[in-house]
């Protein structure tokens, strides 16, 4: 198979996708290696297309469900020892974390995509950054960040930020 019919089945696999597919699970799909996916992504989105990258995967950015959702910004500070229960906060009050943001001195801002919409999701994370000894965005910030959270309602949303400055890890406005 042709390298450009293979980037032509991987967009096709994506775009029938409402969740994420991992590079691991494509490869396998296509009998290639996870490297040559991780390059065929990289091509098909220099090439324009609107794939996104989440901890699970892969995903069409217009295949994210959305509907009639509230997305709110909200500014956070903690250490990292405090991120499994900033992301089970927000989850266990009805909401979906969509990236981390952080302003670098340098490089301007730095986002992340996340997709949290659960406590497996969030465990599930945190496991990533153990296994990978890998640092997270905030450290390079002193702890603050901002996330961009997806809820229901204006209720559910209130509940969230209440839940988050009751546990001290909403940044202070002091």
């Amino acid at each position: 198979m042709s390298s450009e019919i293979r980037r032509n089945q991987i967009r096709d696999i994506l775009r029938n996708r409402f969740s994420p597919l991992s590079a691991a699970e494509l490869a396998k799909k296509l009998n290639v290696t996870r490297q040559t996916i991780v390059g065929d992504i990289a091509l098909l989105r220099a090439q324009g297309a609107d794939i996104i990258a989440t901890p699970a995967g892969y995903l069409f950015a217009s295949n994210m469900a959305k509907g009639s959702m509230l997305e709110r910004q909200i500014a956070c500070c903690h250490t990292p020892s405090e991120l499994e229960n900033e992301l089970f906060t927000v989850v266990d009050n009805g909401g979906e974390i969509l990236d981390v943001i952080v302003e670098h001195p340098i490089y301007g801002q730095i986002t992340g995509r996340l997709d949290i919409k659960s406590r497996f999701d969030a465990a599930r994370f945190i496991d990533s950054i153990c296994k990978q000894n890998a640092l997270l965005l905030s450290q390079l910030t002193e702890g603050i960040h901002l996330h961009t959270i997806r809820c229901k309602d204006e209720p559910a949303f209130e509940r969230i930020l209440s839940a988050l400055s009751a546990k001290g890890l909403l940044l202070s406005k002091e």
